[in-house]
C-alpha cells in the first residue's frame, strides 16, 4: 500500500483547500476514513491528545459529505493503523503519518479531488484556547518561580518549568483549557516546596497580573515548521513583552497577542495518595 504522508496546512491557519482521496478504509459503525494528499484539518494526536480534532466538511462533485472526526494514522508495512490502535509515536522511524478524515456512510473515491472546508467558528474557539494554555503555563511557572529548592530544568522564559515538570493531563477547550498538575515525591525530590501551594489566590493573582500584561501586546504569534508533513517538528512562537518564547507544539493559535481581550486563571487543590492534585483553569476572550 503506498500512501504519501500527508502534508497538513493547519499549522498556517488554513481552513480550506483542494486535495485528492489518496486511499479509503472502513472503520466501525459503517463509517469511512478517507485519507486526502494535504489537508487543512487539524487531527487528535494520540501521544498528546490535548487538542480536539476540527469538523467541517468535505465538498465533492455528489455534495457534502461532513466529517465526523479527524484522527491520526500510522502506515506500517503496507497496513494503515487509525487512532487508538496506532501503537507509536509520531515521527516513529519506518512508519508513514496521515490524516484520517471520519465521514459517514458514502465517501469520495480514491483520485477524486475534494474541497476540504474546516468549521471556521471551532477552529477560532480552540485555538485561542490552546494559546491560552501555553500562556497560562508561563504565567503559573513565574508565579511559582520562589517555591524551588534546588535548580531545576526552565521553561521558555527561563523560569523554573513547573508545568512541564509536573503536568499529568492537558485539555483545550473552546476558548480556554484545563491543566492537571501532581506534587508528589518525585517533584519534591527535584527541590519544589508544596508549602508554596498553600495560599491559591495568591498564585492566582500573580499568574493573573502577568496574563494580563500580555493580554493586547502587540506581540505576534506563529507556528514554526521546517516539514509540511504531519509528523514535520512544528513549535509554537510568541514575541512577549520581555522577549520571544518558543516550544514544541502541534496545535492550532491566535496570531498576535493583540487579539487577546482578557485572560485568567483559577486554581484548584486537593490531598491525592502521595501528594497534591493542582487544576489550573484556563479562560481567554478575543478581539472581535
Amino acid at each position: 500500500m503506498q500512501i504519501p504522508a500527508t502534508v497538513v496546512t493547519y499549522p498556517d491557519g488554513e481552513l480550506t483547500g483542494t486535495a485528492t482521496v489518496v486511499h479509503t478504509v472502513p472503520l466501525e459503525d459503517g463509517r469511512v476514513g478517507v485519507v486526502l494528499d494535504r489537508t487543512p484539518f487539524h487531527p487528535v494526536d494520540t501521544a498528546w491528545p490535548d487538542q480536539p480534532a476540527d469538523r467541517g466538511v468535505l465538498r465533492t462533485s455528489h455534495g457534502d459529505v461532513v466529517v465526523v472526526e479527524i484522527r491520526t494514522g500510522g502506515v506500517h508495512e503496507g497496513e494503515l493503523l487509525v487512532g487508538d490502535d496506532l501503537p507509536v509515536r509520531m515521527g516513529t522511524d519506518g512508519w508513514m503519518f496521515v490524516v484520517v478524515h471520519v465521514v459517514d456512510g458514502s465517501a469520495p473515491a480514491v483520485g477524486e479531488s475534494v474541497e476540504a472546508h474546516v468549521d471556521a467558528e471551532l477552529r477560532a474557539a480552540l485555538s485561542a484556547g490552546h494559546t491560552a494554555c501555553h500562556l497560562a503555563s508561563l504565567a503559573l511557572d513565574a508565579a511559582l518561580a520562589d517555591a524551588w529548592t534546588k535548580d531545576v530544568p526552565t521553561d521558555a522564559a527561563g523560569r523554573p518549568a513547573f508545568d512541564m515538570l509536573a503536568i499529568q493531563t492537558s485539555r483545550i477547550t473552546e476558548y480556554g483549557s484545563t491543566d492537571v498538575y501532581r506534587v508528589g515525591k518525585s517533584l519534591r525530590k527535584k527541590g519544589f516546596d508544596p508549602a508554596a501551594l498553600a495560599d491559591l489566590p495568591s498564585i492566582e493573582e500573580r499568574a493573573n497580573a502577568t496574563l494580563a500584561s500580555w493580554a493586547g501586546a502587540a506581540g505576534a504569534i506563529g507556528i514554526h515548521r521546517d516539514d509540511q508533513t504531519l509528523a514535520g517538528r512544528r513549535s509554537w512562537r510568541c514575541e512577549l513583552p520581555e522577549g520571544a518564547v518558543e516550544l514544541p507544539c502541534g496545535g492550532t493559535h491566535l496570531t498576535s497577542l493583540a487579539d487577546i481581550d482578557e485572560m485568567t486563571v483559577s486554581l484548584e487543590s486537593s490531598e491525592v495518595p502521595g501528594g497534591i492534585e493542582l487544576i489550573m483553569t484556563t479562560s481567554i476572550r478575543i478581539t472581535r
